[in-house]
């Protein structure tokens, strides 16, 4: 019986590639134009058809934020465009931009989610100091993620998926505001409308991989379970002497 042998000089065969990634582009950039129209619809009344800075926000620092967050809207869309088209290399440069606002975006974050506080905003009927854990937790998922994105942006498939992940977790924001009954009455379930990002994903990867990637599950399960976990910690003593210290100290 004879064995064949690679010769030593012989490259390794690719790894086969399965039908459905060639996709990729065309997900990412459609759920990218998706996230745009939900963040246009949910802030649309209050931020962009007003005028966008001479909007009647309550402070300066929200507008900066609404700046913010819109710019990081505007690049996912204009990022998942430039990996479409094949401008890899324009993606790359304009992605180490894109990690500096995501940390501006943080800082900006936690100092409106403040100054809310100070103000005892937030939704009508919600506790502002219970409030208070929403955007803070929202922050703390998004720096996270962002940070993961950037340590392996190397690797495509993974990078991508904790973009997309992280920034599902600032949909929550603009879905609360859709001028529906029926989020304004229970504004929880604008926590499961955001979900429905995550499904999508999960999807898509068992159609295009026939298995849910580890990030989709990993960063999906801890963005679902801070979510669902943050309600109750927020109506805590600890919680409320910890917002009140807060507040004590920002006025």
């Amino acid at each position: 019986m004879v064995t064949a042998v690679a010769h030593p000089g012989t490259p390794p065969k690719p790894a086969p590639v399965l039908p459905g990634r060639r996709y990729d582009h065309v997900f990412f950039s459609g759920m990218a134009l998706v996230m745009l129209a939900t963040v246009f619809v949910g802030f649309g009344p209050t931020y962009y058809w007003n005028g966008v800075f001479s909007a009647p926000l309550p402070s300066f620092m929200i507008h900066l934020h609404g700046a913010a967050f819109t710019a990081w809207i505007l690049l996912l869309v204009t990022q998942t465009s430039l990996v479409a088209t094949g401008r890899v290399s324009v993606h790359r440069r304009l992605g180490i931009a894109g990690f500096f606002l995501a940390g501006l975006m943080v800082i900006l974050g936690v100092l409106a989610a403040t100054d809310s506080l100070v103000r005892e905003g937030g939704p009508p009927g919600r506790d502002p100091k219970a409030f208070f854990i929403v955007p803070l937790s929202d922050m703390l998922v998004f720096s996270t993620l962002i940070f993961l994105a950037f340590r392996f942006r190397s690797n495509a498939a993974t990078h991508k998926r904790f973009i997309f992940v992280a920034t599902t977790g600032l949909m929550i924001a603009a879905i609360a505001r859709w001028p529906l009954p029926l989020i304004h009455r229970h504004v929880g379930r604008a926590g499961l409308l955001s979900c429905s990002f995550l499904l999508f994903l999960a999807l898509y990867d068992l159609w295009s991989t026939h298995k849910v990637h580890r990030v989709t599950l990993w960063a999906g399960g801890l963005l679902v379970f801070v979510q669902q976990a943050r309600i109750p910690l927020g109506r805590t003593a600890a919680w409320h002497a910890f917002a009140t210290w807060v507040q004590s100290r920002a006025l």
